[in-house]
């Protein structure tokens, strides 16, 4: 069995192994929805869990545009939009409902979508993600640092599983952290929808 040092080393590797889709990678062409599932799972496949077949299926895209997270094909073709909004998607998709997705990318979808729109969506996207570097740095430092606490839990000598116990309070500190972030960005989702109550678009 590992030690928790083990598991920590690892999750550091792990973070540092993820990377995200470059949208000079995203072809220039509009693409068949069969093309764009290729072309998410060929990109994201680092991300994927052991046992996960798919990144993105068919279902899952139809799904995103009857629930207004996605704008709607042009001739059964999906743009370099498409691709980045997906990829929006795709990160807040195991985080948050379709409701709050939906809430959070319609300005986004309403008035960045379309090729002639300032700030472009690649634009967009590529600001966004210029955090990424700083982001990953921080969170391996607080990962480092929940790690240490968690350590210093169960230390009564005559505990027999201190090392599970104490992996466990460390999965419990990940997921406090996940829980008290993802009820931060629903608070925010709901006071979006809360300033444009009819669903009218923005102004």
């Amino acid at each position: 069995m590992k030690s928790n040092e083990e598991r920590l080393q690892e999750l550091m590797a792990y973070i540092d192994s993820l990377t995200r889709i470059d949208p000079n990678d995203i072809p220039a062409i509009d693409l068949y929805m069969d093309q764009v599932t290729t072309f998410m799972d060929r990109h994201l496949a680092g991300s994927c869990r052991v046992g996960e077949e798919k990144i993105l299926t068919k279902t899952m895209i139809n799904n995103y545009a009857k629930n207004n997270l996605l704008p709607p094909p042009v001739k059964k073709r999906y743009s370099k939009n498409h691709i980045l909004m997906l990829i929006f998607i795709y990160y807040f998709k195991n985080v948050l409902s379709f409701h709050d997705i939906e809430q959070i990318l319609q300005p986004i979808g309403e008035h960045h979508f379309s090729e002639d729109s300032l700030p472009r969506l690649e634009t967009i996207y590529n600001e966004v993600f210029s955090l990424e570097h700083e982001q990953r740095k921080r969170l391996q430092e607080d990962v480092m640092a929940k790690f240490r606490a968690a350590s210093e839990t169960f230390s009564d000598d005559t505990c027999e599983d201190r090392e599970y116990l104490q992996l466990f309070s460390f999965i419990c500190e990940l997921a406090f952290d996940v829980y008290l972030k993802k009820q931060m960005i629903e608070l925010l989702a709901e006071q979006l929808r809360e300033e444009n109550p009819s669903g009218k678009k923005n102004r």
